[in-house]
């Protein structure tokens, strides 16, 4: 039996040897490679992040001491040392465990993660209430490099300086977020990675003096005042020292006993530390060390094979072929992400017009509020995002943006249901939050051509332009005869029709099975404002209208549509998403929330008759 197989809580692994902790290592990052190769997920941060899981297990004493993973893509670990190893082998699957820190799983997660930067800000939290409550333990935030480029992160490091409470933040470096870590902090971790000697030194030092007999306390007063000496010397202060915050490190984390003796020397302290790790990327699995952003988020795939890269086209990278083919033709097009060049298929553009690509790191306020300083200067920005993630950006969207009616195209990807990521990355709260801006335009394609036309319409349009779609490809197939209807809806079968199915993008592939001589389906391409008028016309003969949409209900297209039809003496129905989606199959997640097409033709038949 494997030593893994053992492990039912951290308890299990604080009386192990370091040869047995070694061969645990082993185990944990064939289990991640094997679930994660059978189920897909995050491969190459979990793999580069054991032994840092192991030194926090053996160290601390959770849960009484809180660990926190900032967006959770390095608690693969972490979930099976904390009793989930018997589960693991279901990540991402539905009725399974998630792929992120999930509350509900484990009182070992304290919050949902998936997004990141607030790691700090919660960790500093139960500090302070620690603190306040007179308790003893610590709170231990691990936080990526790539997290570090988000502005909450400097917001919380402020507050912290300021806290005399038992927090240790391990800042993991492995030089590499979702894209290339860029700007100035990336710089200053290299400068600080290259200084790794210095810890090792003063170790050695520490170790010399407390041997020496009688001196006592003067003799680690006078080690500590040399460490200091040294340390501005081969080191000077770095941007945490400079925010009050005390430092160790540079570490290699993936050094089982260097990682351990630093947190405990972080214990020792008794105050805010930040302590400074170093890992690598995939470790272990040669492929993804090699080719890290790769192996980043994957499909299922054959470890012996490795990934392989198919010639699919999905909505990112068709996306990514038509702004190239633009700015060829237009030189006031940029293209802006947020650390997701690869993942919003910006790759190809980012070689070809290097010149006009920004990526500003984890920052998509940033991100949108740069773009349009670029509008204002004349340029047509393109800012392409995960709709999960631009859930922050409302505020630069309604000041600098939509207030000022300044030109700017938001480039929605991953809209609707996502696939295994689960309840943090549903992109299906965009369309309330941004229809609600005055004078934006929102466009839902459901095929590559649509997509192509409504960025163009994009591009030459005014003010906030904002083109929404979905993971992955188009339908096989939408499997009807369809009259083009301007740029606002298509109609199947007739108007005649006395029930009339209104929808949107990749959904409308489940209400079209429905379609008979009773029954049409109308989808909006342009879905804010919806073009009343022409629906009215598609309508005219119907009594009854059921609304259809892979979104929230609250303020979504289809509650927005419900009164328009009420009004008009029509009688209405509403199939959208109520509440949180947790992770699964689309199936699976359709299947939970009635979106499926026998259940869509059974509730209409039940409703209307």
């Amino acid at each position: 039996m494997s030593i893994l197989e053992n492990v039912r809580s951290p308890e299990d692994v604080k009386g192990l040897s370091e040869e047995q902790l070694a061969v645990l290592a082993g185990e944990l990052r064939a289990e991640i490679l094997n679930t994660v190769a059978a189920n897909g997920g995050h491969l190459s941060s979990n793999l580069g992040c054991v032994e840092v899981t192991l030194a926090l297990h053996t160290v601390f004493d959770a849960p009484r001491d809180r660990i926190i993973f900032d967006v959770g893509h390095q608690s693969y670990a972490h979930k099976l040392l904390t009793g989930r190893y018997g589960r693991f082998s279901t990540l991402r699957q539905a009725g399974g465990i998630s792929g992120f820190p999930n509350p509900e799983e484990s009182e070992y997660d304290l919050f949902y993660e998936g997004h990141a930067g607030p790691c700090i800000s919660e960790a500093l939290a139960l500090a302070v209430a620690d603190s306040r409550e007179g308790r003893d333990n610590y709170t231990v935030a691990v936080v990526g490099d790539g997290s570090f480029t988000n502005g909450m992160v400097y917001e919380a490091l402020n507050n912290c300086a300021e806290a005399p409470v038992r927090l240790i933040i391990i800042l993991n470096d492995n030089e590499m977020s979702i894209s290339r870590n860029i700007g100035g902090l990336n710089k200053s971790l290299r400068r600080m990675r290259s200084s790794a000697g210095y810890f090792r030194f003063k170790h050695g030092l520490q170790k010399f003096l407390r041997k020496i007999p009688l001196l006592g306390k003067a003799t680690i007063w006078l080690g500590r005042k040399f460490k200091n000496f040294v340390k501005n010397i081969v080191l000077k202060k770095n941007v945490f020292e400079n925010l009050g915050l005390d430092y160790i490190g540079p570490v290699d984390g993936n050094d089982l006993r260097q990682t351990r003796s630093a947190l405990a020397e972080a214990k020792r302290r008794n105050g805010c530390c930040v302590v400074h790790v170093y890992t690598r990327k995939g470790k272990g699995y040669e492929p993804a060390e090699k080719e890290p952003a790769k192996y980043h988020s994957v499909a299922p795939f054959d470890p012996a094979e490795g990934v392989v890269c198919g010639a699919e086209v999905g909505f990112s990278s068709r996306f990514g072929e038509f702004m190239c083919g633009r700015a060829r033709e237009d030189g006031r097009i940029c293209a802006i992400t947020a650390a997701m060049g690869l993942g919003t298929g910006l790759d190809a553009f980012e070689k070809e017009f290097p010149e006009r690509f920004f990526d500003v790191g984890i920052a998509e306020e940033h991100a949108v509020a740069f773009g349009a300083g670029l509008a204002a200067a004349g340029k047509l920005p393109v800012c392409a995002m995960y709709s999960t993630f631009a859930q922050r950006v409302f505020d630069q969207l309604f000041q600098e943006v939509a207030m000022a009616n300044r030109h700017f195209v938001l480039a929605l990807d991953r809209c609707g249901l996502v696939e295994g990521d689960g309840i943090t990355h549903q992109g299906i709260f965009d369309y309330p939050l941004f229809s609600a801006l005055p004078g934006a335009v929102i466009y839902s394609p459901a095929t590559f051509a649509e997509l192509d036309r409504c960025l163009s319409a994009a591009l030459g349009g005014e003010g906030l332009q904002i083109v929404r779609y979905p993971k992955g490809g188009e339908a096989e197939s939408y499997g009807w005869e369809y009259t083009e209807s301007g740029n606002t809806a298509y109609t199947a079968c007739s108007r005649k029709c006395r029930t009339v199915i209104v929808t949107s993008g990749r959904i409308a592939q489940n209400a079209l099975p429905c379609s008979d001589k009773n029954t049409a389906v109308v989808r909006l391409i342009k879905t804010y404002p919806p073009d009343l008028k022409e629906l009215d016309a598609l309508t005219a003969s119907a009594k009854n209208v059921y609304l259809l949409e892979e979104g929230i209900r609250e303020g979504g297209l289809a509650q927005k549509l419900e009164g328009h039809f009420a009004a008009a003496g029509k009688r209405t129905a509403v199939r959208a998403i109520e509440g949180f989606v947790k992770h699964g199959s689309l199936a699976d997640m359709y299947g939970a929330l009635g979106l499926l097409p026998e259940q869509i033709r059974e509730e209409i038949n039940r409703i209307f008759g």
